[in-house]
This record gives structure tokens, C-alpha cells and sequence, in this order.
């Protein structure tokens, strides 16, 4: 019983001191983050339809654990199973998911253009498997959390960058219906105790939009050196509104929007004080009406064809436009 109090008291302390520290440091391994107001990431079985808003029925998402943490974690899954009251049903219950952790060399995914899993092709599965488990519609776990774990930091691939980098890919291995569900990493198995640092993040982000006229979701692409344009790509947005792009010196830009099944994508120059900073990509959904169930993809790629990170928690802080800081013409 000492044991047990002494653990709550534990977590309770640590979770008051990462609220005290600041808002980023919190939900920096929460996927979706909190600044994204998304509610759910989907994947699809792989015998669903593309029309429905998964155009490979995989994503890959990838955790980045700070080269000085030293102790054990855990990568949770919420709500893994596809069935039940959060899952996009199509006739029977029939997906099943798998969720399979790598670490190790070949995961580093500025190392291995292959692990970024913008397409389940190649050597997406690169690494070393850590853990994998395939869920069907098993009741236990409907909008409940299953752990992968414990892991140790040296597990994973080391960057000089980023720290210790994981990857988790969920896989529809079969069926049709729609898996949403989320991430977190976190110290402990059976509560959400963030790791100080740490953050998480996708080069194909796959994400239902909620239920809601009045919810705008974001994600957070990262701009880096050398970046002297963006192609962003988006898919099946069911023409639900309008997507704006935001930075510190941009008020808001729209670009083309999807309709059902289909992609589309556009040039978007890049400011030099955009640079070493985060965009603000915002999804306003449709307001003369409602379109529910709305999953989307959505990828981005500078001028060279390389694909850009779409941080959970974004680097630099969230980006708020700044009226005084100058920009010439904006190009698209």
C-alpha cells in the first residue's frame, strides 16, 4: 500500500511541476498535440476505401527522447482498437491494426528517406523491432490505453539533432473500417508523465477534423535553412472549408483544397523570417453546413523534393503573425 501512495504522490508531484514550467514543456508528447485541437489520428484497413480519407492505410509517426534522459518510458497508445464509439465503422466491425515500435539504426529518418513512411513502400519498416501488437475490435481496450514498454533511451537511433528518435507505424492489416486513436509518450504505463524536452513528429500527417463548424485544427510544419519554397499536398479535404497558412509575417494565405478522393497541392514561397521557425497551417471547416466524419492527409516538401516534419509540439512556439516585422510580395 506504501508503495502504491508513494507512486501516486510521485506522478501528482511530477505533473504539478511540469505545469508549473510552461505549456510546451506538457504536451510536448501528446500526438496529436495540445496547440493542434485535433482530436484523433486514422488509419484505415487496408482493403477500406481511399475515399474515405486514408490514402495508404499506414502512417508513421516518430518520438525524439532527449540525449540526457536517462530513465524508462512508455509509448501509450489511446483507444487502439477499431470498434466501438470513436472508430469509423463500414458494415462489420472487420480492421485490424498493427502497431509495431522500432528503434535502433535505420530509423533516423534524415538518415533514411525510406523511414519517413510518406508511402508504406521500401524500407519503411526500417530499424529494429521493438514491440508490435495487432488489435482487432477487443472491447478491453475501446477508448482505453495500451502501453508499449518499458524502453530505454539507447534503444533508439541516436541524433546528434534530435536525441534518441523511436518510430511507431500502424499498419491496417486488414478490413475496411477506420481506426482513430492517439499517442502519448510518457514516464509512467498507466498515466500521461511527459518527458521534459521530448517531442514527436510525421512527415504525412493523416487526421480526422472534428465534428464542429466552429473547430479549427492546426499543424506545425518546421521551416529549416536552405528552404526556399513549400509544396504542401492535401488529400480528400471533401472541399470542407478552407485551409490558411500563417507565420510572424504572414497574416494568412489561402491555399487549393481537396475535394473528395483527390489531391491537391501548391507552391508557397518561403519568407527569410520564416526560417528556423514554425508555419501555422489552419483547417477551418465549412460553415453554411456540416461535413461530418472529415479525415484528411496532408504532406509538405521544399524545393529539392524534401519532406518536412510536422511537429506535435511546434518548434519555436506556436507562430503569431506580427504586423511590424517587413515581408516583400508573397508568391505562391
Amino acid at each position: 500500500m506504501m508503495i502504491f501512495l508513494k507512486k501516486i504522490i510521485y506522478t501528482c508531484l511530477i505533473t504539478i511541476l511540469f505545469l508549473m514550467s510552461g505549456r510546451d514543456v506538457i504536451y510536448s508528447q501528446a500526438v496529436p498535440g495540445q496547440d493542434e485541437n485535433i482530436q484523433f489520428l486514422v488509419t484505415f484497413g487496408k482493403q477500406g476505401e481511399t475515399s474515405w480519407g486514408d490514402d495508404d492505410f499506414s502512417q508513421t509517426w516518430f518520438f525524439a527522447v532527449p540525449k540526457d534522459f536517462k530513465g524508462r518510458f512508455y509509448i501509450r497508445v489511446f483507444d487502439p482498437d477499431a470498434g466501438g464509439e470513436n472508430d469509423e465503422q463500414k458494415g462489420e466491425w472487420d480492421s485490424r491494426t498493427l502497431f509495431s515500435v522500432y528503434g535502433g539504426k535505420g530509423v533516423d529518418p534524415e538518415v533514411n528517406d525510406d523511414s519517413r513512411g510518406i508511402q508504406p513502400t521500401g524500407q519503411y519498416k526500417s530499424g529494429t523491432l521493438l514491440a508490435s501488437r495487432t488489435f482487432g475490435s477487443e472491447r478491453q481496450y475501446d477508448n482505453k490505453y495500451y502501453s508499449f514498454g518499458p524502453f530505454n533511451p539507447a534503444e533508439g537511433d541516436y541524433s546528434e539533432k534530435w536525441g534518441y528518435i523511436f518510430k511507431v507505424i500502424a499498419d491496417g492489416v486488414s478490413g475496411d473500417d477506420g481506426n482513430l486513436y492517439r499517442y502519448f509518450l510518457s514516464r509512467e504505463p498507466n498515466a500521461d508523465v511527459p518527458i521534459e524536452g521530448a517531442n514527436a513528429f510525421t512527415y504525412e500527417y493523416t487526421f480526422r477534423m472534428w465534428n464542429n463548424t466552429k473547430s479549427i485544427s492546426h499543424i506545425y510544419p518546421f521551416i529549416d535553412e536552405g528552404v526556399v519554397y513549400v509544396k504542401q499536398k492535401n488529400f480528400d479535404w471533401d472541399d470542407d472549408g478552407t485551409i490558411l497558412v500563417v507565420s510572424r509575417v504572414r497574416k494568412g494565405i489561402t491555399v487549393p483544397i481537396s475535394s473528395e478522393n483527390d489531391w491537391a497541392e501548391s507552391r508557397i514561397r518561403v519568407e527569410p523570417a520564416e526560417i528556423n521557425s514554425s508555419l501555422d497551417f489552419q483547417f477551418h471547416k465549412k460553415q453554411e453546413f456540416l461535413v461530418r466524419n472529415n479525415n484528411v492527409v496532408i504532406s509538405l516538401e521544399n524545393q529539392r523534393g524534401d519532406n518536412l516534419k510536422f511537429f506535435s509540439a511546434p518548434i519555436g512556439g506556436v507562430p503569431v503573425y506580427d504586423p511590424k516585422i517587413g515581408v516583400r510580395q508573397i508568391g505562391k
